[in-house]
């Protein structure tokens, strides 16, 4: 009976066949605002496995929060593509560069500069939008979305799509469109109300509220939450939401608030004399945990 190693030497083809749309980098098609990289995975003992590799792609918008502006997206598609077309990637990690925000949505510059003097454009625009949507869904690898900040509108449905959400509790969550004239109709509609439920999907879709990463935490639109925060040398949650309690004297759920007034001024005080932590906070979630999965398809 032969081996499997015999029967791979047998039937493996003597020459793989490209399967990008594109030869060219991703960083390219948008002077480097999206960019993409591959980093070796590791094991949890932290040692490396060879020949394995998790691609990272990263908004690097910083001055605009991480917004994507039309070419952005088309890169965001060709690069998730990517990433299920190579062979050696064993998972993706999509986030932003800094430690703002991991996306707000659509370029506003952009918006009030062209789209909105030519709303018969804006349908192409969606197009591409849901194509990137479609894109993260459709990978084929595991996709972690690292929260480095802000997850607002657009941002927040893009990182819906992805399988998993791992965040840091200085960021914010939380619907925008309505607010401005924009439905939220890019992913927030079909998505929040199979994660956090119908009646908190439409406070979140009409109120436009932000709330925190413990609260996306508890509602289960995340799946774990990292401290960013260090005061005195020592990390803290993040000191402008409840995290001490669950229950307020009426019974009703408040851990992952946000505190009010003197307490959340408090709050703020205690932010500024403390400092955000290293981009790198979520080093011990990312690097090693994809490469232990070893996701079945084509990996």
């Amino acid at each position: 009976m032969a081996t499997t190693d015999e029967i791979i030497a047998r039937t493996a083809p003597g020459h793989l066949i490209d399967h990008n749309l594109i030869d060219r980098d991703v960083e390219s098609l948008c002077d480097g605002m999206v960019r993409y990289e591959k980093r070796p995975a590791k094991r949890h003992d932290g040692s490396v496995a060879e020949g394995i590799y998790n691609a990272w792609i990263i908004f690097n918008n910083p001055k605009q929060y991480n917004s994507y502006t039309t070419e952005m997206v088309k890169a965001t598609i060709l690069a998730f593509r990517r990433a299920s077309a190579d062979r050696e990637v064993n998972a993706v990690v999509f986030t932003g560069v800094g430690d703002k925000a991991f996306c707000t949505g659509g370029n506003t510059k952009e918006y009030a500069e062209y789209y909105a003097g030519n709303p018969q454009e804006y349908r192409q625009y969606m197009r591409l939008f849901n194509d990137m949507v479609s894109a993260i869904l459709g990978c084929d690898r595991p996709v972690v979305c690292r929260v480095n900040g802000m997850r607002i509108g657009g941002g927040q449905e893009i990182g819906m799509a992805c399988d998993f959400s791992i965040a840091q509790d200085l960021a914010n969550f939380g619907q925008a469109g309505p607010k401005h004239g924009s439905a939220a109709i890019g992913g927030a509609t079909d998505f929040l109300p199979l994660m956090i439920g119908c009646e908190q999907a439409m406070v979140s879709g009409t109120l436009c509220e932000p709330f925190s990463a413990h609260k996306a935490a508890r509602l289960g639109i995340i799946a774990d939450v990292v401290p960013a925060l260090k005061v005195g040398g020592k990390l803290v949650a993040n000191p402008t939401v409840v995290t001490d309690r669950f229950l307020d004297e009426y019974g009703r759920v408040v851990h992952g608030e946000f505190k009010t007034g003197a307490d959340f001024k408090a709050g703020q005080a205690r932010s500024k004399k403390g400092k955000s932590i290293s981009p790198c906070w979520i080093r011990r979630s990312m690097s090693c945990a994809p490469s232990c999965w070893k996701p079945s398809r084509n990996a």
